[in-house]
């Protein structure tokens, strides 16, 4: 019985550890969890209040003792103790039972990781009970994730368009070949838009509703119909509540320059491509992966500056957590494509 105990509680886990979400996939059961990286701490006591759906709920609704934390910025943590705490929670909400032994783990993180940040990921983790630690680059997860073979000699693109990093990256036989990390995705897309309505409408919205914004009628190439939204938000200077209209058009011309910096990134990494692996981009194309891929006219606006066809799987927000959850179901196969 204590042998079949320790078959069912430690069994490995995989995170995908974002700056916006974090999800969790525990083996042989798949994804079962996805909330916002966030936490709220009581600031008299220091206790955890509220962490995920419940914590982003509170934000911008809670007195004056609490605090909303975002422990990870431009994909790195930033606050390891805070970090540390959420991945805690998160792991007891995964487990119906504490682990009788800490669960091997897999998390994926931004090509352009430093040692550094390597390490905080690590103690992060260690802190919040997990045991052995492995770290997959974000854009091979996504490989994964979406059934390429990385396993062969054939090149495959990969753009991965999360919260805090954009991640481009060629993968062939178990490894990455070329690749560009840049941190500007849908965080600095939503800050666009909010200093965009506050300095054209004289009014101050949250992040919350700048990404509700962009996922309604934001895009990126011209929409062919009209698009209209209309938001309540506080007066700048009267500190009243009013409405306005935003269109489509406004929120595409906003969304220029973010969006300029990944098509860049995009080119530097073809750019870097070697011969014989761009002759496989142009019968593989590019796959799309995170948040940033159900933007409107996304696949449009890269298959017009590289002229690959960008294919999109159903679950882009789940590409990189099911890319490192099935690591952990054929551990040894994908032994190679740890990070050191």
């Amino acid at each position: 019985m204590i042998a079949r105990m320790l078959d069912i509680l430690s069994k490995d886990v995989a995170m995908d550890l974002g700056t916006a979400n974090t999800l969790i996939y525990l083996k042989g059961r798949g994804v079962l969890l996805d909330e916002p990286s966030m936490i709220s701490i009581d600031e008299d006591t220091g206790k955890v209040v509220a962490v995920g759906n419940e914590a982003k709920n509170l934000a911008g609704r809670h007195g004056r003792h609490l605090r909303i934390v975002k422990p990870l910025r431009d994909g790195v943590i930033h606050d390891i103790d805070i970090a540390s705490q959420m991945i805690r929670h998160f792991l007891n909400k995964v487990f119906t039972r504490l682990p009788l032994s800490r669960p091997r783990m897999v998390i994926a993180v931004p090509t352009g990781v430093t040692s550094v940040e390597k390490r905080a990921v690590i103690e992060a983790a260690d802190m919040a009970g997990a045991g052995k630690v492995h770290l997959i680059e974000e854009p091979m997860a996504a490989a994964i994730g979406n059934g390429l073979a990385v396993d062969q000699p054939m090149g495959h693109m990969v753009v991965d368009i999360g919260g805090g990093t954009t991640e481009v990256a060629v993968i062939s036989f178990f490894s990455t070949v070329c690749s560009e990390s840049l941190r500007v995705a849908g965080d600095k897309a939503n800050q666009a838009i909010l200093r965009h309505i506050q300095h054209r409408h004289h009014m101050v919205i949250s992040e919350n509703l700048a990404e509700i914004i962009k996922m309604k009628i934001g895009s990126a190439v011209p929409l062919g119909k009209r698009l209209v939204v209309k938001i309540k938000g506080k007066d700048i200077f009267s500190g009243m509540i009013k409405t306005i209209a935003v269109s489509d058009e406004e929120i595409y011309e906003v969304l220029k320059t973010p969006l300029s910096a990944i098509v860049d990134a995009v080119k530097r990494t073809l750019y870097k491509v070697p011969p014989d692996l761009a002759s496989d981009l142009a019968l593989n194309g590019i796959w799309l992966a995170g948040g940033g891929a159900l933007l409107k006219g996304m696949r449009e606006l890269l298959e017009q500056v590289t002229g690959l066809n960008v294919k999109l799987t159903g679950e882009p927000l789940r590409s990189v957590a099911q890319g490192a959850g099935a690591v952990t179901e054929h551990f040894d196969f994908y032994q190679s494509v740890f990070l050191n």
